[in-house]
């Protein structure tokens, strides 16, 4: 909390009914055929996370089995920098780390910052008042690129933005929430509109050489640097590696993770949905397993695992 300011308001997000869902995978899924991951990617929360944010034991088994089988795997989250203690804990401390939609990439073993990526402030009040114009007034919150590597650093927050984690936050007016440098990210939330429906009239009026646009499921959208997407960042978790988007196993849930998806399976690679996934992403991946809550990302490892 900074200062006096009350905590940002709890939207009360209620998980998906599909969160529990078992998918039974008869043995090994059949869209693998012959093909077998060198690399797994999975989204965090709402896939590999259960919806009290933690890794359950059965998933954490799975995790660990497929590093003893010489299979990394990479967390790829819009979680930001401030929780990087999170990620950290989620991914047991192994491997590289991908947040921030891509914006920030760590190798968690070395402690070492692989990517960072801000968006400029005039670049960002021009993009928002562009999607402002389309969708009409919104709500701010922003992830300042000046703090990401301060440990908790707060979010900055519109009064009445209703955040959907009980966090500490910086409560601002409108004209002081963006900060005087770069930003991480701008979420945007409106009193009138879906989420889907915003990110649509975002997408018609932000050109992707400005700023890249989507959302995670949680009632607003999000404002990133141009080119930042799961895919970049995970490109650059891969090259450390030295393994390519179709040697890649993924899983996702939300619009957010698309961008990965598509990469991943235009190489060649296989992609996964868990069964409370956004419908776009169940239309996108070639594989279904269950629910985040049913350990659907363990599930699907385990039948690869044991298909070998």
């Amino acid at each position: 909390m900074s200062g006096t300011a009350p905590r940002a308001v709890l939207s009360g997000h209620v998980p998906s009914p599909d969160a529990t869902r078992v998918v039974d995978l008869g043995g090994l899924p059949a869209e693998l055929g012959d093909w077998r991951p060198k690399l797994v990617a999975t989204d965090l929360d709402g896939t590999l996370l259960s919806s009290e944010g933690v890794v359950s034991p059965r998933t954490r088994a799975a995790l660990e089995a497929c590093w003893a089988a010489g299979v990394p795997v990479v967390g790829v989250t819009g979680r930001g920098p401030r929780l990087l203690d999170s990620v950290r804990t989620a991914l047991a401390g192994r491997g590289i780390a991908v947040l921030a939609q891509g914006g920030f990439v760590v190798d968690l073993e070395r402690d070492e910052v692989l990517r960072t990526v801000g968006l400029p402030r005039e670049q960002a009040e021009a993009v928002i008042a562009r999607i402002e114009d389309a969708a009409g007034d919104l709500i701010l919150a922003v992830e300042d690129a000046a703090e990401q590597g301060e440990a908790l650093a707060p979010l900055r927050v519109q009064h009445g933005f209703e955040w959907p984690y009980p966090e500490p936050a910086h409560l601002l007016p409108r004209h002081a929430v963006i900060p005087e440098g770069a930003v991480l990210k701008v979420f945007l939330r409106s009193s009138t509109l879906g989420q889907d429906e915003l990110l649509a009239r975002a997408r018609r009026v932000t050109d992707p050489a400005d700023a890249e646009v989507t959302h995670a499921g949680l009632g607003f959208i999000e404002v990133l640097p141009p080119g930042i997407t799961k895919a970049t960042g995970l490109a650059v978790a891969l090259d450390r590696y030295g393994v390519g988007f179709g040697d890649v196993l993924v899983f996702g849930d939300m619009p957010n993770d698309l961008p990965m998806i598509g990469a991943v399976t235009d190489a060649g690679g296989r992609a996964v949905a868990v069964a409370n996934a956004h419908p776009a992403v169940r239309a996108a991946a070639g594989g279904l397993t269950s629910g985040h809550d049913a350990d659907g990302v363990a599930r699907y490892l385990e039948a690869v695992l044991a298909g070998e």
